[in-house]
């Protein structure tokens, strides 16, 4: 796959590709990192940005230099810079006609279904309305137990949850480098990380502003190569930074090792209890079947309790399995709505909500 074919892309900004030296905010390149996108957006492809630089920017306007902070303070500093960092792009793409969303995310928001699940209707929707998902990683409440201390795992989290083609990860350096005989040598495709790759990591080799480095980069590519998305190591510096990748093929690219479609049916497959069951007649057996999303007019019986983002089992009338999926309702929920129009939900269950109860993304046919 060549970066001009992925559908949905997501790229991730370390904080020395978005910030300088002195703590300054890079806008001339953000501009010209806008303008890449915009030729991404014509060519119908969507793009969401996983940003870095809430603390280096917070340290700038509070003039703290210290650089080995303590978790509680570097919090305080990230929620300082994260107005900074947010109001930055906001005004940035504005000029550009482009509208942004800011999403805040913690590594519970990725592991849990259910927080993924909302999570992904969030990135769906502000996709539809044509504005750019900002993520950053939730830093102000994040423990050091449960953070990512990083935005590559975010970054590779993200692109697993949105089912992304392609997640770029902006840094300091070309890609990963083969080092002999005091020469170093770009490495251009990985298809397998394993101990000869990790063997590669030198400290001495990498340098990054922040709290990454290039052994959480292939941490997150193994996300990538695991949920069947594309990952690209490349360095950010330069001005129009994709058309840069384009143009020279500067970069390591790691390929997945199943296709995205395979890895999600794996997931919703190999996750699934037959405990909970949603029988539908036969008219929903059809447009599943189909293609097409699980409608509450179509749904008869609600078998055991689950909740939303749990995983379920669709029967036909007859207990034949038809489709595993993931819930978008609780089970008392499609109780209460099973056989009615999805125009009746909200005056039923007395607040508004999704007008189907599995959306077709996450429902594999058996």
């Amino acid at each position: 796959m060549y970066i001009n074919k992925a559908k949905k892309i997501v790229i991730k900004l370390g904080s020395s590709t978005i910030v300088d030296k002195k703590g300054n905010f890079k806008k001339k390149w953000l501009l010209s990192l806008i303008r890449d996108i915009k030729k991404l957006k014509k060519n119908n492809q969507e793009v969401i940005i996983v940003s870095s630089g809430a603390i280096a920017l917070g340290q700038k306007y509070l003039k703290i230099k210290d650089k080995k902070l303590k978790l509680e303070m570097s919090q305080a500093i990230a929620s300082v810079g994260q107005i900074h960092l947010v109001n930055e792009f906001q005004k940035t793409f504005e000029k550009n006609n482009i509208k942004i969303g800011q999403i805040l995310i913690t590594p519970d928001d990725t592991e849990q279904r259910k927080r993924a699940l909302n999570a992904r209707r969030t990135f769906e929707n502000l996709l539809k309305i044509g504005a750019i998902p900002i993520v950053n990683e939730n830093d102000t409440t994040a423990t050091s137990e449960i953070k990512y201390g990083d935005n590559d795992r975010l970054a590779a989290r993200v692109a697993q949850i949105i089912g992304a083609d392609l997640l770029i990860i902006f840094s300091d350096v070309d890609g990963l480098y083969k080092v002999s005989s005091n020469k170093k040598s770009l490495i251009t495709k990985v298809n397998n990380i394993d101990e000869k790759i990790l063997s590669l990591v030198d400290k001495k080799i990498y340098t990054t502003y922040g709290s990454g480095g290039m052994m959480t980069k292939l941490e997150a590519a193994k996300i990538c190569m695991n949920s069947g998305c594309h990952m690209i190591i490349a360095n950010g510096k330069h001005f129009y930074p994709i058309e840069h990748l384009n143009k020279n093929k500067l970069f390591t690219w790691f390929e997945p090792k199943i296709s995205k479609l395979d890895a999600r049916k794996k997931w919703i497959i190999s996750s699934l209890s037959s405990s909970v069951k949603i029988q539908i007649d036969q008219g929903a057996c059809r447009a599943l079947r189909s293609g097409k999303s699980l409608l509450p007019a179509g749904i008869t019986k609600v078998f055991g309790r689950f909740n939303k983002g749990d995983n379920v089992l669709i029967v036909d009338e007859k207990s034949n399995e038809v489709a595993r999926a993931l819930s978008s309702f609780t089970s008392e929920e499609i109780d209460k709505i099973k056989g009615l129009q999805s125009n009746q939900i909200e005056s039923i269950l007395g607040y508004p909500s999704k007008s189907e109860i599995i959306h077709k993304d996450d429902i594999v046919i058996l």
